[in-house]
């Protein structure tokens, strides 16, 4: 198993807008390639029921769950998702809310928002048994118990094997980098004690408890 190298996340992936309380013209517009972005290696954090610390100063913070994909080995131009990826999980992708529009307003980089420690949880990784298995099961959160996510790969706007291509093309690929799928609708803001379960199908692979400090 590789260690976590690079960690990309991928923005406004599904047709549902992720925070429907702030839908605005540009929420809602379709991308015309994915849109990218990236989180330090400190940033990602395997959640297997632990106390996770978040900022709790710093205004709203946001949870987004994602399926989750890691890299076996070097990308080659035409190799398939199949062949490349080794495992995959279910992530959460925190963010600063409060600080995400500010600088979005700002036409600012996102990363003071996104890249703060344990702000791209995941479940353990499991294997990878391609492109179709993974279409069969959706992935899931559940908050305080009430399930407020759910998602499938058939609702992406852009598939696994284009974000690979469009990753690989401009950033490059390798063993061990990630990539945070894109989130369904359905995310919100979190609260200080609330436990948080990270489900594939109907297994639970992954949870926390979040205390903001």
């Amino acid at each position: 198993m590789h260690g976590i190298r690079n960690i990309y996340c991928v923005g406004r992936n599904y047709r549902l807008p992720a925070k429907a309380h702030e839908e605005t013209a540009s929420d809602l517009e379709i991308p015309m390639s994915p849109l990218l972005f990236s989180k330090p290696t400190h940033a990602f954090v395997e959640v297997q029921g632990q106390e996770l610390v978040l900022p709790g100063n710093r205004g709203v913070v946001e949870y987004e769950v994602e399926l989750v994909i890691r890299i076996g080995q070097l990308y080659k131009p035409g190799i398939q998702i199949d062949e490349l990826v080794d495992g995959l999980a279910v992530g959460i992708d925190f963010t600063l809310g409060d600080i995400h529009r500010e600088l979005k307003a700002m036409s600012y980089p996102w990363l003071l928002a996104k890249g703060f420690p344990s702000s791209a949880a995941a479940s353990p990784f499991m294997p990878f048994t391609g492109v179709e298995a993974c279409r069969k099961l959706d992935f899931s959160l559940v908050h305080n118990g009430k399930r407020v996510q759910t998602g499938n790969i058939r609702n992406m706007i852009f598939d696994l094997q284009t974000i690979i291509d469009f990753t690989a093309l401009h950033f490059g690929l390798g063993a061990g980098d990630v990539i945070f799928t894109g989130t369904p609708g359905g995310a919100g803001a979190v609260t200080d004690g609330v436990h948080m379960s990270l489900c594939w199908g109907e297994q639970q692979v992954g949870d926390c408890r979040l205390r903001l400090s």
